[in-house]
């Protein structure tokens, strides 16, 4: 199939584009022109409730090499926004293990029952300072320091209450066997 444009290094007008593969190559010489080309068109999916939607990401035609930049996407320093989530997660729970004064042991732990979270969607609808210290606080409890939760909502000026109930409410969606204090 002929797109009307000429090879760059034979001059050919004999180009073969190919949209399953995403790539053009010269039929002369066969040197590939292009390769994953971005398709123009649309397809939709049906939910179970028989609802449509559009499937793929919206390309300008005046974008110069990826998607527009909707929502959290950075397009452009390749970071996803998962990536950026963890990042942003890691450096609030390492400020507060160091108020606290927690090794990088504790910080680590925290930052992994953090991804156990996001992953499990227990993120979304709450305060993300509310999420970093009631992972720190399980960190806490199952390491065995002698941090209280009043101690981390005193450093975060949070209320005790409002960090009890994330913290209870991760723990039990996690299923974790905390130990309780004085062990």
């Amino acid at each position: 199939m002929s797109s009307g444009r000429k090879c760059n290094n034979c001059g050919s007008a004999d180009i073969e584009v190919d949209n399953a593969r995403g790539d053009a190559v010269c039929t002369n010489c066969g040197s590939v022109l292009e390769d994953n080309i971005i398709v123009s068109e649309i397809q939709f999916e049906e939910n179970a409730h028989g609802a449509a939607s559009a499937v793929g990401q919206f390309v300008a035609s005046d974008s110069r090499g990826g998607a527009t930049a909707y929502g959290k996407f950075h397009v452009g320093t390749g970071t996803e926004s998962r990536e950026v989530t963890l990042r942003k997660a890691r450096q609030g729970i390492t400020l507060l293990c160091s108020q606290l004064r927690l090794n990088n042991h504790c910080i680590d732990t925290a930052c992994n029952f953090f991804k156990m979270a996001l992953m499990r969607n227990l993120t979304r609808g709450r305060r993300n300072s509310h999420i970093y210290a009631a992972c720190v606080y399980i960190t806490c409890r199952t390491e065995g320091t002698s941090h209280l939760l009043i101690d981390i909502s005193d450093v975060l000026q949070i209320c005790c209450y409002e960090l009890g109930r994330t913290y209870l409410k991760l723990s039990q969606s996690l299923c974790l066997n905390i130990p309780s204090i004085g062990e």
